[in-house]
């Protein structure tokens, strides 16, 4: 595992712009304010692009791959074309399976399990009904990471857009545990799934 992933504190910025299909966002070290990870969605079909501009952009499939600014995998995010519940895949820098997350039917605010690639229940991210606040719970109810848009630890000016947020993991999570691969992987699936 990168050892990026061993962070605890994460300030997510999506690129914006008019007329994009794929969604891009830059990830940074909060404390330096530099760049530490890219996610980028590079392999985008031509009907998947067209769609991507009608009411059914929640339903198209995604592909993102999450790198070093050197270019180095960390994880790659996808979903094939969902008509109802979604159903992600998480694969490591080898393109192997790591774990998955399954939305679950019928929760306010919005709510996936994370699952290993065994398909073992790991802990749940759930979502408030109003507001951007989202939490990755244990089945004990520990909190293994949030993740927010109210977070003054710097830079006002990074806090100018609806598409800017942190994701703050737990030092109980150990470093180099899968689960910080999914975590971070789950906090795409936040805004491709839950909040377009």
């Amino acid at each position: 595992m990168n050892p990026v992933l061993n962070r605890n504190l994460f300030f997510v910025k999506e690129h914006v712009g008019f007329f994009k299909a794929s969604s891009n966002f830059d990830i940074y070290d909060p404390q330096t304010q530099q760049v530490i990870m890219q996610c980028r969605e590079e392999r985008l079909g031509f009907f998947t692009k067209m769609f991507r501009f009608t009411d059914y952009k929640r339903m198209t499939p995604f592909e993102i791959d999450i790198k070093t600014p050197t270019g180095q995998q960390i994880v790659t995010v996808k979903r094939g074309v969902s008509f109802w519940l979604s159903t992600v895949e998480v694969l490591d820098h080898n393109n192997v399976l790591i774990g998955k997350f399954k939305q679950k039917f019928f929760s306010i605010g919005g709510k996936f399990e994370i699952l290993d690639a065994q398909e073992r229940s790991l802990c749940m991210l759930k979502g408030k009904l109003l507001g951007w606040d989202f939490k990755f719970i244990s089945s004990d109810n520990k909190e293994f990471a949030s993740v927010t848009k109210k977070w003054s630890g710097f830079g006002k000016e990074f806090f100018t857009s609806a598409d800017n947020y942190v994701l703050q993991i737990s030092p109980e999570v150990p470093e180099n545990h899968p689960l910080r691969q999914l975590i971070l992987a789950a906090v795409m699936c936040i805004d491709f799934v839950l909040k377009e």
